[in-house]
């Protein structure tokens, strides 16, 4: 009984190209799989990543580049990408604020945050009343 090399090789390629074939189609896109809930808790920590760096003054590529990573990936995670891995989030946070953890972001306890939402915060304006007015006509 003689084995033919060639037909050998193209058993193992088919073989092969059958498996990769199905592996390509096992990809799976996270935001498809979660719920719209926890879809939305992903998003809003992103949000909040963007803030705290926003309050601490960080630039994006900064804070992409103190936590190894690369700018399109923290700007993946600032738009909630859930793909991502909670590792590469725990470090773009300790870049970010170094010593803060994520109960404290959830909590929104970071002092530059309720700072930056004092510089932020609108301030109304009332009209003046008409003896107001009188006493700044000149």
């Amino acid at each position: 009984m003689a084995f033919n090399v060639l037909s050998g090789v193209m058993f193992v390629k088919s073989s092969f190209n059958a498996v990769t074939g199905d592996l390509t189609n096992m990809k799976v896109h996270q935001s498809a799989v979660l719920s719209t809930h926890l879809a939305q808790e992903v998003v809003h920590l992103g949000q909040l990543l963007a803030h705290l760096r926003h309050a601490r003054k960080v630039k994006q590529a900064d804070a992409a580049l103190r936590a190894g990573l690369s700018r399109n990936t923290a700007y993946r995670i600032e738009k909630g990408d859930a793909g991502l891995a909670i590792g590469q989030v725990l470090r773009y946070l300790e870049a970010i604020a170094p010593g803060t953890t994520l109960a404290g972001l959830l909590n929104e306890s970071d002092p530059s945050l309720s700072a930056l939402q004092a510089r932020e915060s609108t301030k109304r304006v009332r009209d003046l009343s008409a003896a107001e007015l009188d006493d700044l006509n000149f």
